[in-house]
């Protein structure tokens, strides 16, 4: 059995620990549940147990799915590491900073080591956004003549 098509579904919310395990499925792809409690952290010191618990919290939501295999499940991801995180991070913005990017860009433009990569890549991507909102107000001016 597999959950729906994600697309049809909105991207659930993880907890911490929940996060862990879709990290090991984000990095390996599909796997069986011991091979899931095998990769993850030696650190967590948790129970395979405890792994199997999370699996099913992680179905239940909608985050995952899996396929029947004998008498064990291939669990896999139902979204992608960027789209979990997109959903994440709007979450943290609109609870802790009232909706405002400024304070995150501001702390990693100021505080953090970017390479030229990444500077490039969000100077890419802000003149985008820049020429989205000039196109937008563009149209919004030619429907008001």
């Amino acid at each position: 059995m597999t959950a729906s098509n994600p697309r049809t579904r909105p991207i659930p919310s993880v907890a911490n620990a929940e996060w862990e395990v879709m990290k090991v499925l984000w990095d390996h792809g599909p796997m069986l549940a011991r091979d899931i409690y095998a990769a993850l952290p030696p650190g967590l010191g948790w129970a395979i147990k405890t792994a199997k618990t999370l699996l099913s919290r992680l179905v239940a939501k909608g985050a995952l799915g899996y396929v029947e295999e004998g008498n064990s499940y291939r669990y896999h991801a139902l979204f992608t590491r960027e789209e979990m995180t997109r959903k994440e991070v709007k979450g943290f913005v609109r609870r802790v900073l009232e909706g405002s990017l400024a304070p995150v860009l501001a702390h990693f433009i100021e505080e953090e080591e970017l390479s030229d990569a990444e500077i490039a890549r969000l100077r890419a991507l802000l003149n985008r956004k820049a020429d989205a909102r000039k196109q937008g107000k563009a149209e919004t001016g030619k429907k008001g003549a």
